[in-house]
C-alpha cells in the first residue's frame, strides 16, 4: 500500500468487516462494555499503525483478534492496584469461647488425643489441614482406601469415646 487512499480503504475494509467481531470478542473477555469499546479503539489504532505488515488478508481476523488480546493484557499492565495502609485496618475480634464451647472443645481435643496415632493422624490432617483422601493418602505412603477406613474408625471411636457419659459433644464436622 503505497498510496494513502489504498491504505485508508483496506483499513476501512477491516473496520468494516471485523469491528462487531472484535466488539463481541472484547465484551466477552472483559464483561465492561466501556472497556470493550477502548478495547476495540485501541485495537484498530495498533492495527492502522501495523496496517503494512498485515501481508495475507485472510490471516487479518486472527491479526486483530491478537492485537486485541495483547492490548486487554496491557490494561492490567498499567493498573497500580490500591495498597492499604495495615495500620488504618481494623480487625474484628472473635468472640470469646463461651464455657461451654470451651468444655466441648477441650473435651473434644482430648478425645482425639486417647486415639491410636495410625487413626489420630490421618483425621488431624482431614480435619485441621484440610487434606483430601488422596493427599493424606500420599503424605502417609499408604492406599485410600486405609486412609478412609482409618479416618471411619477414628470418627467412631471418637463418637464411642465422647458418648461415654452421656452427653454428645459438638463433633458434628467429624461425621
Amino acid at each position: 500500500m503505497h498510496t494513502d487512499t489504498g491504505r485508508q480503504a483496506k483499513f476501512d475494509q477491516l473496520a468494516g468487516a471485523y469491528g462487531t467481531d472484535l466488539y463481541r470478542y472484547a465484551l466477552w473477555i472483559c464483561g465492561n462494555d466501556a472497556l470493550a469499546k477502548d478495547l476495540v479503539q485501541e485495537t484498530f489504532l495498533r492495527a492502522w499503525k501495523a496496517l503494512d505488515n498485515l501481508n495475507d488478508p485472510k490471516a487479518a481476523k486472527s491479526w486483530l483478534i491478537t492485537i486485541l488480546r495483547r492490548e486487554f493484557a496491557r490494561t492490567f499492565e498499567r493498573k497500580v492496584p490500591k495498597f492499604t495502609d495495615v495500620d488504618k485496618v481494623v480487625v474484628v475480634e472473635e468472640r470469646e469461647p463461651e464455657p461451654d464451647d470451651r468444655m466441648e472443645i477441650q473435651l473434644l481435643r482430648q478425645g482425639i488425643l486417647k486415639l491410636a496415632p495410625r487413626y489420630r493422624e490421618p483425621l488431624l490432617m482431614q480435619v485441621v489441614l484440610g487434606y483430601s483422601c488422596e493427599e493424606i493418602s500420599a503424605a502417609l505412603g499408604i492406599g485410600k482406601s486405609a486412609v478412609m477406613t482409618q479416618l471411619f474408625r477414628a470418627r467412631e471411636q471418637l463418637k464411642l469415646s465422647l458418648q461415654k457419659d452421656g452427653i454428645t459433644g459438638n463433633v458434628h464436622e467429624l461425621y
